[in-house]
């Protein structure tokens, strides 16, 4: 792994603002000919809400951001601009699933702790393997998107240079310039486990709407592009899931860490 191993931690000031884990796999025509009533039912108790999106938006699975933010980063998670788009929203609207052609999809801006995010994705998964039997997987992707910002976590008047390693920072890490940058962003292409799998890693200066303020953007799109079967899915997120974590802990420093209010996990 590229990333120094650190320990698993839940936060209590959570930083993500989101989370994508998006299943690509060769088309089912069918999702598009007819209505997917029996995958509807089979979610429903958990996801009530329906809507049929436009193609159109690539970040169809997305929340809704401040445009500040979401000019930093491109926001794509590689959704075919094709076909019908199918959404199954939680009732609290915090939790959607997005089914298509080519891919499944859960994405949450709710986010606890990944036995949760991995125990929706296996009843997802499970539905779609028993209505629409893929072939296999030939993408697995899983994106955290952390947002971090001062004014909650009591760091008002601290520096970026006393929160993120100086790898992440660039010139922000010059005590003289750092409070006259005005834009600062970066994306880099990294290879994990083995260089089986990738991470695209974008992160920067942004501001959101309320307030003006000025806050960090992490944003971790890790995939994997090698053909896999259904079976072998898990163990692929596990340790996807397992990098992302080390990446956000290389990315900040004890400082941050502390003010994050980190708890083991047991």
């Amino acid at each position: 792994m590229p990333f120094p191993a650190s320990a698993r931690v839940i936060y209590k000031k959570n930083p993500l603002d989101e989370v994508i884990c998006q299943l690509k796999f060769p088309p089912v025509l069918r999702i598009d000919s007819e209505l997917p009533a029996k995958f509807q039912e089979a979610l429903r108790p958990d996801y009530p809400l329906f809507e049929e999106a436009s193609p159109a938006f690539p970040n169809i699975l997305g929340r809704s951001i401040p445009v500040e933010v979401g000019k930093l980063i491109n926001l794509d998670i590689s959704i075919p601009l094709a076909g019908k788009v199918y959404q199954f929203i939680s009732a609290d609207e915090k939790w959607k699933v997005g089914l298509a052609r080519e891919f499944i999809a859960l994405s949450t801006g709710s986010y606890v702790r990944w036995e949760e995010f991995r125990a929706r994705l296996e009843q997802i998964i499970t539905n779609l393997v028993a209505q629409y039997s893929p072939s296999f997987f030939v993408r697995i992707g899983l994106r955290y998107r952390d947002i971090v910002r001062r004014s909650t976590l009591d760091l008002g008047d601290i520096h970026w240079s006393e929160l993120l390693k100086p790898h992440i920072l660039g010139e922000l890490a010059s005590p003289e310039v750092e409070s006259e940058i005005q834009q600062a962003s970066r994306e880099t292409l990294i290879a994990v486990n083995g260089g089986k799998a990738k991470v695209h890693l974008r992160h920067g200066l942004a501001r959101v709407v309320d307030g003006n303020e000025e806050v960090y953007l992490i944003d971790s799109d890790f995939y994997d592009e090698n053909r896999t079967e259904v079976k072998n899915v898990f163990p692929r997120l596990d340790t996807l899931h397992q990098e992302a974590g080390h990446l956000f802990r290389w990315c900040i420093t004890d400082t941050l860490h502390k003010a994050l209010q980190p708890k083991d996990v047991t």
